[in-house]
């Protein structure tokens, strides 16, 4: 695959801190790609670079094929930035920003197009910039972004304070990004966002990447065992269960109700519904659950915390 961005052995200290220690990723022409990590994790650091907006200490950066250290205004014109905080040109309309932001450019997109392409109507753009809701301002932020007509565009926190049917229409506009074939370097820090949108998700702690993946396999979720959750009639217990399924049994719960960890749930499914109805027995409160990919961003940077630490960057510290 073609790479809109190369990254190898990118690190950045502020003292004593390390703050990006030896990153290497990649990402793709036209791949929406979620860079997560825990506050401090060198996230800012590393993005801050990779925009051109920050030095390094050492590693090889190449984006959209240009060391961006080395960026001209020609790259910067293929590059839209949407910060989590950009608060604009509030005195103006939507529409008056805009052509604003055009001028800048060599060759824009047309204003009512790309007002369109995020959902802002005729209505909207003859608004005050100060007056818009939280959802229309981030979506004039991403107007923005896109009016210069980029192949890249880094989103930073794109929905942070939105309600769950504003986060949903903005995962909507994002989808028409990914038709027009933008690349995109996304941050959040909600979980269900970066899977709904990703193509790939990288995780970093520690100022290092501790795994990467899709949202599917990263942190081998894919393999992961499933809980299989349930309750039985009075009178009968978790050591009624057959031997197979008995060693599945996880540590009793507060509920009350039976946890077991699956690896094969369709199977082991069929097995408690056999044994139950050999019985004559009623299994209720049924629920199956996968790992979440909260489930799994969560314990690998737990499991990463003590490697980070004895570095002398604990994750969690206030870096970048």
């Amino acid at each position: 695959m073609d790479m809109a961005i190369k990254v190898s052995g990118l690190r950045r200290s502020f003292g004593e801190v390390e703050a990006v220690a030896g990153v290497d990723l990649e990402v793709g022409h036209g791949e929406i790609f979620a860079f997560l990590g825990p506050n401090g994790a060198g996230k800012t650091t590393t993005i801050e670079i990779l925009e051109g907006f920050g030095e390094r200490d050492a590693g090889e950066v190449e984006v959209l094929g240009v060391d961006p250290a080395q960026a001209t205004s020609d790259w910067r014109q293929r590059v839209g930035i949407v910060m989590q905080e950009s608060p604009g040109e509030q005195e103006l309309t939507v529409r008056e920003v805009m052509e604003l932001y055009a001028g800048l450019y060599k060759a824009p997109r047309g204003v009512d197009e790309t007002l369109a392409q995020v959902g802002l109507d005729a209505e909207a753009a003859a608004k005050i910039a100060a007056t818009l809701s939280g959802g229309q301002r981030r979506r004039l932020d991403v107007a923005l972004a896109l009016v210069g007509d980029p192949e890249l565009i880094f989103l930073d926190e794109p929905t942070t304070g939105f309600d769950p049917a504003a986060r949903r229409d903005a995962w909507k506009m994002l989808d028409c990004l990914r038709e027009l074939g933008k690349t995109i370097f996304l941050t959040t820090h909600y979980m269900e966002e970066a899977e709904r949108l990703a193509d790939r998700i990288a995780v970093i702690a520690g100022g290092r990447i501790i795994d990467e993946g899709t949202p599917a396999t990263i942190g081998h979720r894919d393999l992961a065992a499933s809980e299989i959750i349930f309750a039985l009639p009075a009178g009968i217990g978790e050591g009624d269960l057959p031997e197979d399924l008995l060693a599945l049994a996880q540590p009793a719960r507060r509920d009350g109700r039976i946890e077991l960890h699956s690896a094969a749930p369709l199977a082991d499914l069929g097995r408690l519904g056999s044994w139950a109805d050999g019985r004559g027995l009623e299994v209720t409160e049924l629920e199956v659950h996968r790992p979440t990919l909260e489930d799994v961003y969560l314990r690998l940077t737990a499991e990463a915390a003590g490697v980070a630490g004895a570095n002398g960057n604990p994750i969690g510290e206030e870096v970048a």
